[in-house]
């Protein structure tokens, strides 16, 4: 099968009253689907398509990486926060990362492995406000993993770049000559290939190890993973490739319940994760954006605005996002009437900003973003991640475990806010989003992809709000992306240089913006993976009606029922 993945089919929206679920793969929608059926809740459903997911797309998301959610409770009328991303080992150090050699913070070793969050996170999740117990949750996992799922087209087509990562063969080309090679070769990396490659669309593919974990987590609870053997065997992986877990900061590990940050956008709210989550790019992007009525604007106007938008807003978010435990962040400040005034008065109509930023920060391209909203009204919007695809590569042998990468979001410089320092979060890519308007909920969505996200949060709820548009709408429509040099995982972002742009964008608009001073460059085809992937349900107050698009740019779908 070939595919060009320029997305030519149309995509209707998703009606409901009983309920909603909607991720990147149709066997993790359905299987969410099948538990609201059977009864579950939002909650139930979210963890129920995570791990699902955790299978059927395993290099972006699984119990090796981090979790964040939003929730919505239909009867408290609250939205609730849920921040499951883990800290580096208590022993991380800067120097031990630069006395081995490297430049720039590694991806593929151990020390890009920090706590992993995931377990916890759904155990959390369902504590508070499920009705379904861990071990219902993750059958639907459990089988596909155990009895094989068809590998889906887009997700097919990602696999391939995995196996080089997997077999431990990719060159990381900031090390000196002689600490190229990522490691010794590693076995275990064959759990997710087909005979040392990776799985084509259509063919049936098994996860064995995985299932068997994923079994024992549903029968044994959280504790399996935090504690005993399992943990042993995750924590002396980590240090065969540098390292620093151990058992005690799995032991110690627990999520954090946190308040939403919030944005006023036209009368309806914006609600994000706050730090060490880049929410807040996306919280002062909108909140720069209420000066300019987006609504009677062009697209090419429309676009600039938001552009410049985004600059502001990354360059404040990677000044200050980090661990807030280890540093104060200034919210009163950046949110206030008279800081936001000042930036909206750095824009013009007519040229763009040229504003650099010092600030540090990696890319990131492979997540699991899901929505759902169930019968009752409750709503949960759910992100999970191993950051970059497949994570740090490194698979915990017998067990189908990818390790993440997060702890490469770090700075290996001492002074900055978010710097390496151990039982520390670090700056975190992945954040759901959540809409209410007048007390009651709007809106549960969100979408994958890295620095993407705030992107895509701003110009996806400017779609809904300024244009009027419902989700399939929303999520059709072409994306830009300010662009970030990731270098050999942490790269300098320029919220004043390159921006990828989307095909979709007429000439006249791309000329438009291009005389404004923006350095466009056209992406499309499988390039298109760099402007995310997003769900979007909306929620009727009046008549209990859920209208839910799926991002095309993925394999996913919205099902209801």
């Amino acid at each position: 099968m070939e595919y060009d993945f320029e997305f030519r089919s149309r995509r209707s929206n998703v009606f409901s009253t009983r309920g909603i679920a909607a991720s990147s793969q149709p066997l993790a929608s359905l299987a969410g689907l099948d538990t609201l059926r059977k009864g579950g809740n939002a909650a139930d459903a979210a963890v129920t398509v995570a791990a699902a997911l955790n299978v059927v797309e395993p290099f972006s998301t699984g119990i090796g990486g981090d979790c964040f959610a939003l929730y919505w409770d239909s009867k408290t009328k609250k939205v609730y926060g849920l921040n499951s991303s883990g800290p580096a080992p208590k022993s991380a150090m800067i120097s031990a990362v630069t006395s081995a050699g490297y430049k720039k913070y590694p991806l593929y070793t151990g020390h890009a492995v920090s706590v992993p969050g995931t377990v916890a996170g759904w155990d959390a999740l369902l504590n508070r406000f499920g009705t379904l117990s861990l071990r219902e949750t993750l059958e639907p996992a459990i089988r596909y993993a155990l009895d094989g799922f068809p590998v889906t087209e887009w997700i097919g087509s990602l696999w391939k770049l995995m196996a080089k990562v997997l077999l431990r063969d990719k060159i990381d080309k900031d090390l000196p000559r002689h600490l190229q090679r990522l490691g010794p070769p590693q076995p275990s990396g064959h759990e997710f290939l087909l005979d040392g490659r990776a799985p084509e669309a259509g063919e049936i593919m098994t996860l064995t190890t995985l299932g068997e974990t994923l079994k024992a987590i549903s029968e044994g609870g959280r504790d399996i993973f935090y504690k005993g053997d399992l943990a042993e065997r995750i924590c002396q992986y980590t240090q065969k490739y540098g390292g620093w877990l151990e058992i005690s900061d799995l032991a110690d590990y627990e999520p954090e319940w946190v308040e939403s940050i919030t944005a006023d956008y036209r009368g309806v709210q914006l609600h994000e994760c706050p730090p060490n989550g880049q929410g807040l790019a996306a919280i002062m992007a909108v909140k720069i954006a209420t000066a300019f009525d987006l609504a009677k604007m062009d697209m090419s106007d429309r676009t600039h605005i938001m552009i410049e938008c985004m600059r502001l807003g990354f360059s404040e978010a990677l000044q200050w996002v980090s661990d807030p435990h280890f540093a104060a962040i200034p919210y009163d400040k950046l949110i206030s009437e008279e800081y936001i005034h000042e930036k909206q008065q750095q824009l013009s109509m007519k040229h763009a900003i040229k504003h650099l930023t010092d600030g540090t920060q990696p890319v990131g391209e492979d997540t699991v973003y899901l929505s759902v909203i169930d019968g009752e009204g409750n709503a949960c919007s759910f992100i999970n991640s191993l950051y970059r695809g497949g994570g740090s590569g490194l698979v915990v042998p017998g067990t189908g475990i990818f390790l993440q990468n997060r702890a490469a979001l770090f700075s290996l410089d001492p002074g900055h806010p978010n710097a390496l320092e151990g039982g520390k979060r670090p700056y975190h890519t992945i954040i759901p989003a959540m809409l209410t308007k007048d007390g009651e909920l709007f809106g549960s969505y969100g979408i994958m992809g890295g620095f993407m996200q705030p992107q895509a949060h701003l110009q996806v709820l400017s779609n809904l709000v300024d244009c009027g548009q419902n989700p399939q709408q929303s999520l059709d429509m072409p994306r830009f992306c300010l662009n970030v040099d990731a270098g050999g995982g942490v790269g300098a972002l320029d919220p004043g240089g390159e921006v990828w742009i989307e095909k979709g964008f007429s000439f006249d608009e791309m000329a438009s913006l291009t005389n404004r001073g923006h350095r466009l460059s056209p992406l499309s085809g499988l390039n298109r993976k760099y402007f995310g992937g997003g769900q979007v349900i909306l929620r009727n107050p009046e008549t209990g009606v859920m209208t839910a698009g799926s991002d095309p740019r993925k394999d996913g779908c919205a099902m209801g029922w």
